[in-house]
């Protein structure tokens, strides 16, 4: 098992100019990070740039830590078969761009709905598509040695439930699910509970963490509505209200040994943020 970061919880940085991606890794190595997963946002972006592709790896082998995971957004729902199909490619695409960086773990997106749009009925209607997608994605990566994934993020592919459907649906070796521990709480989920029933399933865990206030408590900016109209705002991971000890034993005591990232969405500095949930994810693992 080894812990480290999500280029994204550094978003806020590399975004501003104030850290190059390449700052980036040096900082996770300075601070005990052993891996960094590539989320490619905002003014970082690796298509058609090999060049960076190839900093990042020989700055990560400098500094002693792995280039884990390689994270993308996509939508399969579309307005025709050549729109599908053109998004699917897209995503090929970003699985050459993860192959090139020396990843074996990449996630990417299914789908996007919300509100009546996202109901269990339509996205039954919609599986056929997503597999199909997926499956197309998964094989070509088998080539490489890569095992794709989803997250449950984004709302409408976001409960335990249906991301196992998914995945059992895809049926492919090389298909599994970035469990985001955190995530589940946004379409209601217990973490714990979500997390005991998909950990079988992960290619790599995410550790973040929320504060929650019920729907009649409006804390005001800076906090978002789950699906069911409760509030949650990112937390430091350890000083929000997951019961992140409890996580802990799940994922250890499940025999996972694969990478385990830290995302920080907070509103502290993200260094700041950054820095104390890899400390305290650390010690949560040694105390467990």
């Amino acid at each position: 098992m080894k812990i480290g970061l999500s280029s994204y919880s550094l978003f806020r940085a590399i975004n501003s100019g104030e850290m190059s991606i390449l700052d980036a890794i040096q900082w996770v190595a300075d601070n005990g990070g052993e891996h960094i997963e590539i989320v490619p946002m905002g003014s970082l972006n690796l298509e058609n740039n090999p060049e960076l592709i190839e900093q990042i790896k020989e700055k990560a082998a400098s500094v002693g830590i792995d280039v884990s995971n390689y994270l993308i957004g996509a939508n399969f729902i579309t307005d025709s078969r050549e729109a599908f199909e053109e998004e699917v490619d897209r995503v090929k695409k970003h699985v050459d761009i993860a192959n090139a960086l020396g990843v074996k773990f990449m996630r990417h997106d299914v789908a996007w709905r919300a509100g009546e749009d996202a109901t269990i009925e339509q996205f039954e209607k919609d599986l056929p598509l997503l597999v199909e997608a997926c499956q197309q994605i998964a094989d070509h990566a088998k080539q490489y040695g890569i095992t794709t994934s989803i997250e449950n993020h984004g709302f409408y592919v976001q409960a335990s439930d249906r991301v196992q459907r998914l995945v059992n649906e895809v049926n492919r070796e090389n298909f599994k699910t970035t469990v985001d521990i955190g995530n589940f709480m946004c379409v209601d989920e217990d973490s714990v509970a979500a997390v005991k029933k998909n950990i079988k399933y992960a290619s790599v865990v995410h550790f973040k963490d929320f504060y929650l206030r019920p729907s009649y408590q409006n804390p005001g900016d800076g906090w978002f509505q789950t699906t069911s109209g409760n509030y949650l705002r990112g937390a430091i991971v350890g000083h929000g209200d997951i019961d992140m000890r409890e996580v802990v034993k799940v994922v250890k005591n499940s025999g996972f040994d694969g990478y385990i990232s830290i995302e920080f969405e907070g509103l502290e500095d993200c260094r700041q943020g950054s820095k104390i949930g890899l400390s305290n994810v650390r010690r949560f693992f040694e105390e467990a």
